[in-house]
């Protein structure tokens, strides 16, 4: 059918388009929903770019590191794991288990013992050091300063008491033989007089015993063999005839050895009688007796030496021959 102007149109008016096609153009104008009747699925959304994907792969980096000097948890978690002993398996473990605890209880008690008996090694060899070496020094030092005071007051003149006080130094001994030059002092006390290295008169109670200058009787005296001076460590060496000089503020006394006890009891004080049993003499004389301990490094026994007075001299006289020559 021809196509019929309206009354209004003009003659230079577009033609009457066909519905047909106003329906084409729009649909390719407007685009079909996702899904819709146009049959084609709708494109997906474009992908992240290069940046944001770089920023996402920092952000999971970030989460998976852990902080400096800190384990993560999972290595956290092993390491615990590691630290709780396994338990044994079997009874033949748990055997072998408790043997090795054990022996590594044993090993340390043997060393904590080995350890002890050291150091009382150590304490044992400096307590023999100090008895041997150095108690005779400090009586070394004691002796020198005993005998000063003894002939200081000599040079002074002073008049000597009737009795001397106990530990108070009034004579000096002298052993030519033995080399022993000793002060000796009142009494025999241990620390007042043997232990400061001098020779000790038995002058008290039931033990007192002449003195040099008395016109009869024994002269006695004690000393240490060992330890703290020592001055009577070699008196078993002497020979019968050998001089033992004692001098006083007034004169040189001189004994000669007679004869030696080796061992008797302490408690045989009859060796120190005015006529000492034992030593052979029969009648009442001047004599000395010297005692000391047996054998050397105890006090079992006690050795004695007797000697007999030959010559006194008064000091104005000088020395007598067995210091002189």
């Amino acid at each position: 059918m021809p196509w019929q102007d309206t009354p209004h149109s003009t003659p230079h008016d577009t033609p009457h388009t066909p519905r047909h096609d106003s329906a084409h153009r729009f649909a390719h104008e407007v685009p079909p929903l996702a899904g819709g009747p146009g049959g084609a699925p709708a494109d997906s959304p474009p992908g992240p770019g290069r940046a944001e994907r770089r920023r996402a792969a920092a952000k999971r980096g970030r989460r998976g590191r852990t902080t400096p000097g800190r384990a993560s948890p999972r290595r956290r978690q092993g390491a615990q794991a590691a630290a709780v002993p396994a338990r044994p398996s079997s009874r033949v473990e748990a055997r072998r288990a408790a043997r090795r605890e054990a022996k590594a209880a044993k090993d340390t008690t043997g060393a904590v013992v080995g350890e002890l008996f050291i150091t009382l090694g150590v304490v044992m060899l400096l307590f023999v050091a100090y008895q041997l070496w150095w108690t005779n020094v400090l009586a070394g030092q004691e002796t020198d300063q005993a005998k000063a005071k003894i002939e200081d007051t000599w040079a002074k003149g002073e008049s000597k008491p009737d009795v001397f006080a106990p530990g108070e130094g009034f004579a000096i001994m002298y052993i030519p033989k033995l080399d022993v030059v000793v002060p000796v002092a009142e009494g025999i006390s241990k620390p007042k007089v043997l232990d400061k290295g001098m020779v000790g008169h038995y002058g008290e109670g039931k033990l007192k015993t002449a003195m040099p200058s008395d016109k009869q009787g024994n002269f006695a005296v004690a000393g240490h063999r060992n330890t703290h001076g020592e001055p009577f460590r070699y008196i078993n060496r002497l020979k019968p005839g050998d001089p033992i000089v004692v001098e006083t503020q007034d004169a040189y006394y001189t004994y000669e050895m007679a004869s030696i006890l080796p061992q008797t009891a302490p408690s045989n004080i009859s060796v120190i009688d005015p006529v000492p049993k034992g030593s052979g003499f029969t009648g009442p004389g001047r004599y000395i007796t010297l005692t000391t301990c047996t054998p050397e490094f105890t006090s079992t026994y006690r050795m004695i030496v007797w000697g007999k007075l030959v010559e006194e001299r008064p000091r104005s006289k000088g020395k007598p021959t067995a210091l002189v020559g």
